[in-house]
């Protein structure tokens, strides 16, 4: 609907109006990152499109209500039709487009030892990512001691059609191993070149077709699969995982630096078996450790992509060849690693868009000086501590605010006093997510949102009113001087 080639004036004004909407990941407006589509005017009658860059974005359903509410406050607008849809950025390189020209994007899942469930992460991040609605393989690049198609449940064996190896799908994914080729009981003793030759043609010769991510179960360490991989093709990004103690991420330094050395970016780090939470009595026992993948990262200025627990729950499903994320996708385990396949979607996303915008508030540090506080040391600074009780009555999710209205639902009286977090996730890199002891665990706090609760006096964009909610319930000291 252009005059000329020229936009006009209520078109114009609907994109005004949309600008004021930001992908939360890329800190820009989604006008700017050309997210807007097919935009349509019939009288009062508005349509368009939402093109994300990833299906697995988490406030999808947020953005598509921000979208429609301020085209709806325009003059003359009384319907708005809004869709949501997703196109997967690829990474921009001619010697991935060369061997493997429809695969979008590879992801490396390494760890620096043996041991910490990085095969088991893999799998269910597989899955996830294809239960959001993308296109996924699994390359299993294990040679030594390949569990995929354990952990998959995939007792069919690839096919061959015009020299070319066709992958068996499972739970929507597509699955290379070298479990399917070494009869059951041998063991693989093989030698580097040998090993680089798996990879070539598992990269080369598996007909992987149109892929948004390409997923490879590394094997631990820094030998010689890792670096054929590295300098067979470019690597989008890789995600380390390790146990929680420090002792597991001075080895898994290792692998960080490998990646480094090569060029190939690190997504972020993966907290897995942190924590093992009784599911009789609800008890969390720390008994490897915790937080070591955060002050990990912190320190060394990488992503915290999330925590997974220790569950006897993830075990057993990886032993039956159902990942926890098919089938429970409803648990504290599952829901844990979506978030996580979410976190490192965005992490794609930013660096295929060019990264992030940096104006916006970034937390250096989370730390839990009781079981009901929380303390945010910023990275320009500034601390903020809040008590559960303070956060979880700011919740702004469906459930505690009405999306159209904006008023709240959610009565304060309702909420208990000692109520606190039973774990906090990152959301991206612009948010963190919380259990909380009540149940409730859909709300996500922004940076920017937390920001505002702080109860410090000092902090700008608050009211007395909202000072005041938050301060009576705030811990008693404040690092700026509030009480």
């Amino acid at each position: 609907m252009k005059e000329n080639g020229q936009l006009t004036v209520a078109q114009k004004e609907i994109l005004g109006a949309l600008s004021q909407i930001k992908d939360p990941d890329l800190g820009r407006d989604i006008v700017t990152l050309g997210f807007v589509k097919d935009l349509q005017i019939s009288g009062e009658n508005v349509s368009f499109t939402i093109e994300l860059t990833t299906p697995a974005c988490p406030v999808r359903d947020q953005m598509r209500e921000n979208a429609r509410r301020a085209v709806l406050s325009l003059s003359g607008v009384k319907n708005v039709d809004v869709q949501m849809t997703s196109k997967v950025r690829a990474l921009k390189s001619e010697e991935k487009d060369k061997l493997l020209p429809l695969v979008k994007n590879i992801v490396p899942v390494a760890s620096g030892k043996g041991g910490v469930g990085k095969s088991t992460v893999s799998a269910n991040l597989a899955v996830a990512l294809a239960k959001m609605g993308a296109r996924v393989g699994l390359m299993d690049a294990d040679v030594y001691g390949p569990s995929i198609p354990t952990i998959m449940g995939a007792d069919t064996p690839p096919t061959s059609e015009n020299g070319r190896i066709i992958p068996p799908i499972r739970y929507g994914v597509k699955i290379v191993s070298m479990g399917f080729f070494v009869p059951k009981g041998e063991a693989t003793i093989w030698r580097g070149p040998m090993l680089a030759k798996v990879v070539d043609q598992f990269l080369g010769s598996v007909e992987w077709g149109e892929l948004d991510y390409l997923i490879v179960d590394l094997p631990p360490g820094t030998g010689d699969v890792q670096l054929s991989l590295c300098q067979k093709i470019p690597l989008t990004g890789a995600v380390i995982v390790s146990t929680p103690q420090d002792l597991a991420f001075n080895v898994a330094e290792k692998a960080i630096l490998m990646f480094k050395k090569l060029r190939t970016p690190v997504l972020g780090l993966v907290e897995n078996m942190s924590g093992f939470e009784c599911r009789h009595c609800g008890h969390r026992e720390e008994i490897f450790g915790s937080g070591g993948a955060q002050r990990y990262g912190m320190t060394n200025d990488l992503p915290f992509l999330g925590e997974v627990p220790l569950s006897t729950d993830i075990r057993t499903t990886s032993d039956e060849g159902r990942p926890i994320v098919e089938s429970m996708p409803d648990s504290p385990s599952a829901r844990a690693l979506f978030r996580l396949a979410e976190n490192i979607a965005a992490q794609i996303s930013t660096l295929n868009m060019g990264g992030a915008s940096t104006d916006r508030p970034e937390i250096a540090e989370i730390i839990r000086p009781s079981q009901n506080e929380v303390r945010i040391r910023w990275k320009d600074g500034h601390e903020s501590g809040y008590t559960g009780y303070a956060l979880r009555v700011a919740c702004s999710c469906a459930l505690c605010v009405d999306e159209v209205s904006g008023k709240k639902r959610l009565h304060d009286e309702s909420i208990r006093e000692d109520v606190y977090p039973l774990s906090i996730d990152p959301v991206g890199r612009y948010a963190i997510c919380f259990r909380w002891s009540d149940g409730h665990s859909t709300g996500i706090y922004t940076f920017e949102h937390l920001r505002e609760l702080c109860p410090c006096p000092t902090c700008a964009g608050k009211s007395n009113e909202e000072r005041g909610n938050v301060a009576r319930h705030a811990p008693a000291r404040c690092p700026e001087g509030g009480t």
